[in-house]
């Protein structure tokens, strides 16, 4: 496992941003879209449809962009995590403390509902009293599933030995990274299949 100073063996092609809810994994993910010049694929967009219901069509896009030659994506949801994690060539796992997360969550959360700010195909964040009604809140969902990023990059390290995996604990390693060993390997050259 490779950490924020640390060079990458070679231009990443196919990217999967790892972390907890409103660990920084859409905003990573578009900064490594653009450093690299390859297609951020934001998996919200794909699963969720209006009134938050999944999208029947979330697995065949998944499918689709995913035997492209070059993307970056958030990795999450169970039904695709395997079959992204079998495709890429880097992993950056943002592994933030709990606090830090819990008050990303819940600014990102309190601002979205107050601004009515639109996200995916047309959904706003519901009203925060659900907080106390919905066990899949999201402010609920980050504190239970926290804890489940690192067994996940446990396995798929042990899966497969061969993919790299960076660790960024704060945001300033984040900064490091991406104009560090990011910077340096977007100047390589891109190595194909």
């Amino acid at each position: 496992m490779l950490s924020a100073t640390d060079r990458l063996p070679h231009r990443p092609r196919r990217v999967l941003v790892a972390g907890a809810s409103a660990s920084g994994k859409t905003t990573l993910a578009a900064r490594i879209s653009e450093r690299l010049g390859i297609r951020h694929v934001e998996l919200d967009a794909l699963f969720h449809g209006p009134g938050w219901t999944p999208r029947e069509t979330f697995e065949a896009e998944v499918e689709a962009f995913s035997a492209e030659p070059s993307w970056v994506t958030e990795w999450q949801y169970t039904v695709v995590r395997e079959r992204l994690a079998q495709r890429a060539d880097l992993v950056v796992w943002l592994d933030l403390r709990r606090a830090t997360v819990m008050r990303r969550v819940v600014q990102r959360t309190v601002l979205r509902r107050l601004r009515r700010q639109v996200l995916w195909n047309g959904n706003i964040e519901p009203p925060l009293w659900t907080v106390v009604t919905d066990r899949e809140h999201i402010v609920r969902w980050a504190w239970s599933t926290h804890h489940k990023s690192a067994p996940r990059i446990a396995a798929v390290h042990q899966q497969r030995p061969d993919l790299v995996i960076v660790r960024l604990r704060d945001r300033y390693a984040v900064e490091q990274w991406v104009n560090g060993p990011l910077r340096h390997a977007a100047s390589l050259p891109t190595i194909t299949e």
